[in-house]
Formats: C-alpha cells, structure tokens, sequence
C-alpha cells in the first residue's frame, strides 16, 4: 500500500463520534473528489503513524455505505477512551492509495465506559515491633501504565488523596488480571491507599476500586 502526501483539496473535517445503544457513530464532511476512505481505530495514546500501519488495521469505507449508514458506525467492544482517525483515498494508477493527514480535522475520540481497577492493602504487624508489613494487591480489568496510578504513605490516619502524605510511583506497568504486590514496610502509625498520580485526566478512563 503506497501512501502518498495530502493536497488540501481532500482533506476531512468536521470528525465527530458519539455512543447510542451500544454502538459508536464516526461522522465527518466527504470533501469533493473522494469517494473512499480508510478508517482507523485505535485505544487513547497508541496510535501509530500511517507509513507503519498494516492493511488489516484500516477499514475501507465507501461514499455510498457513509450515506446509507449515516455515518461509520461500529459496535462498543472496548473499555477506556477509543480515538478514530478517517483517511482520504483516491484511486490513482488503478490502485486506491490513503492520503496522510494527521491532524486534528480527521482525529474524534469517544469513551466506551471505564476500565476498573480494583485493590486492596492489608496489614500485618509482630507484636512487639515498631513495624509492620503492608501487602498491596491490585485487579485490572485491561493494561495499566505506572504512570496511572501511586500509592500514598501518612502516619497516623489513611490519606485523604494524592497529595495528604507521601506519594510513591509504582516501578512497572500492570497487565491485565490481579497483581500481588511485594510487600512493603512501613512505621506501625503509617497507612496508605493508592490514588490516581493526575486524577482528572485518569479518572475519565478508569474506576478505582477498594475493596
């Protein structure tokens, strides 16, 4: 598949999506002289640049099938924040070639619900000792980097939040399914829960659970 540089004339604009009875709609304006186009799905923040994509990551969408449909529309299978990114083809030499735009005018986003991450802390402590162990424990519904999330340590009470106490990050991503944690030593007084590390931003993708 040769992709070849956009002309201004072909570019999309106006992509929008939005979720119905478990279905997501990608809209967008068909500009003059394009009858088809490449769709492209992907999970918030790995998108790929189209020069790597394969034919089986694109999904030829035609004019007529747009107008029928009203629009692209696909089936919410997903969990977290899905980004579509719609490419202009023409057929050129007898073969349909996509156009590379990047820009925001082919870019729409939509969220298919969020992805639950659920855990537990639980104590243990010698009688006598000044210490006691704490065991982290964690369930993921889907991936999650260790920049999503951190665990906050302060001495006399659990802490209200991110910033109620010390804050440590997590040193590996976390794969889908449950982790036990190694255990990690702390003062007899001291307690902590795990917060998202920027709680606006990653509280529109994940649930975060105690149990």
């Amino acid at each position: 598949m040769q992709w070849e540089e956009l002309e201004e004339q072909y570019r999309i604009k106006q992509t929008a999506c939005y979720i119905q009875n478990g279905e997501c709609t990608v809209t967008w304006a068909w500009p003059r002289g394009v009858e088809s186009v490449y769709v492209y799905s992907f999970p918030d923040g790995a998108e790929q640049a189209p020069d790597s994509l394969e034919l089986k990551r694109l999904k030829l969408f035609t004019r007529e099938e747009y107008k029928a449909r009203s629009g692209y529309r696909e089936r919410i299978e997903y969990l977290g924040v899905q980004g579509y990114r719609i490419f202009p083809c023409l057929m050129q030499g007898g073969k349909l070639s996509p156009l590379k735009q990047t820009d925001a005018d082919n870019y729409a986003r939509v969220s298919g619900g969020k992805a639950k991450i659920r855990y537990s802390i639980k104590y243990s402590q010698s009688w006598f000792s000044k210490y006691r162990s704490v065991r982290i424990q964690l369930f993921c519904e889907i991936p999650v980097s260790k920049e999503v999330l951190c665990y906050v340590k302060k001495e006399g009470s659990p802490p209200a939040n991110k910033d109620d106490g010390i804050a440590y990050p997590f040193m590996s991503d976390f794969a889908s399914g449950r982790h036990v944690l190694p255990e990690v030593e702390v003062a007899k007084n001291d307690y902590i829960r795990i917060f998202f590390t920027e709680g606006k931003a990653f509280g529109e993708l994940y649930d975060l659970i105690p149990e």
